[in-house]
């Protein structure tokens, strides 16, 4: 998983109000947002506390499991590492923004058939994290599908079943891995 860069084109932090509260504007799944959140909390929590979207997951909280994964400019970060004000201008995808409605993205789909989520707590930061990968190669090979889900831990399914999800939804072709960013 990248490092996420401090300083994107079309991005910019916000500076901190003088009660410590920050203003931005930002695209989360494919939505314009203006959100309005304490000036030192990180990406994670403005998502999951001020935006009430809680599908990306507290972790260890120190970007070592990869279950906070989402998309920031259509590149794999670990949200917990990532401070709020940072994303002035982004487009942030999380595993909310992945299904078109109540369809499943082809990749969830996949998921769902090849058993690929037993407790889920670490499902969200693995499917952005292959939908980034699938964005960037349609048909990736084994040893890359593991090399891009190095980062993210799973103590239940032993990642076999995930890499044959993966391998699934690269076999259909459609790269319908999700609305935001991703041709359909």
């Amino acid at each position: 998983m990248s490092e996420p860069k401090t300083r994107r084109r079309g991005r910019r932090a916000a500076a901190p109000s003088d009660d410590g509260s920050a203003r931005i504007a930002l695209t989360v799944n494919g939505e314009p947002r203006t959100v309005t959140f304490a000036g030192y909390k990180s990406l994670l929590e403005v998502l999951r506390e001020d935006l009430a979207l809680t599908g990306t997951k507290h972790g260890c909280e120190l970007g070592e499991c990869g279950a906070c994964a989402v998309l920031l400019d259509g590149r794999p970060v670990l949200s917990c590492l990532v401070l709020g004000v940072e994303c002035g201008g982004a487009e942030v995808t999380t595993v909310e923004g992945l299904a078109d409605g109540p369809e499943l993205s082809a990749l969830q789909a996949a998921f769902a058939d090849k058993g690929a989520a037993q407790c889920g707590y670490c499902t969200p930061g693995i499917l952005v994290t292959a939908k980034a990968l699938l964005d960037r190669k349609a048909r990736p090979s084994r040893a890359e599908i593991a090399e891009a889900l190095s980062g993210n831990l799973c103590r239940c399914t032993g990642y076999l079943q995930i890499f044959e999800a993966v391998e699934a939804a690269a076999r259909t072709g459609a790269r319908t891995h999700g609305r935001t960013g991703a041709a359909r």
